[in-house]
C-alpha cells in the first residue's frame, strides 16, 4: 500500500516542483536544467555501461569484485536513469545517489546495504544452472526429474500458407 501511494504521489510532487521552481527561475532555465540533466544522465549511463563491458570482457578481476565494482555500476546506472527522467525530485535523487557512490566510505556502506538484500543465484532453488545444460535442473517435490512427454507433427510450409496457426488445433 505504501509503495502504491509513493507511485501515485511521485508525479504530483514532480508537477508541484516544476510549478514552484519553474516560477522562481523561469521557463528557459527550467528547460535548460531538464535538458542538461538528461544529457548528463545519458552520458553517465554510456560510461557506466562501457565500464561494465570492460569488466565483463576482462574476466571480472577479483580486485574489482572485492571493491564492489558491479554494485557501484548498478548504483551509478540507477543514478543515470534518475537523471534522465524529467523532474527536479528525480534529478535530486540521482545527484545524491551519484555523490554517495563517489565518496568511498559512503559507497562502502551503500554497497553493504545492497548486498544484504541480494540473494545469490541458486539460493532460492530456482535452478539457474540449467540454462545451457550446466548442472542439475530443478527437482520435483517427489525427488524425481520433471519430464514432460509430447508429440509433434511436421507440416510442410506450402500446406499452411492460407491457414491460421496450427497451434490451436487438437489432433
Amino acid at each position: 500500500m505504501r509503495r502504491a501511494l509513493i507511485i501515485l504521489a511521485w508525479p504530483l510532487i514532480e508537477i508541484g516542483l516544476f510549478v514552484v521552481i519553474g516560477g522562481e527561475i523561469g521557463l528557459w532555465p527550467t528547460l535548460a536544467w531538464v535538458l542538461l540533466t538528461a544529457v548528463a544522465g545519458v552520458l553517465l549511463l554510456k560510461f557506466t555501461a562501457a565500464r561494465g563491458m570492460m569488466l565483463l570482457r576482462g574476466g571480472m578481476d577479483p580486485a574489482a569484485l572485492r571493491d564492489g565494482a558491479p554494485v557501484t555500476g548498478l548504483l551509478r546506472g540507477l543514478a543515470a536513469l534518475l537523471l534522465i527522467l524529467p523532474g527536479f525530485l528525480t534529478d535530486t535523487l540521482g545527484l545524491v545517489l551519484l555523490l554517495l557512490t563517489a565518496v568511498p566510505p559512503l559507497r562502502q556502506k551503500l554497497q553493504a546495504s545492497v548486498m544484504r538484500r541480494v540473494v545469490p543465484a541458486g539460493a532460492a532453488g530456482m535452478g539457474f544452472g540449467t540454462a545451457f545444460g550446466q548442472g542439475p535442473g530443478p527437482r520435483s517435490p517427489q525427488g524425481g526429474d520433471d519430464i514432460l512427454d509430447g508429440e509433434w507433427v511436421e507440416v510442410p510450409p506450402e500446406a499452411n500458407r492460407n491457414r491460421p496457426s496450427r497451434w490451436t488445433e487438437i489432433e
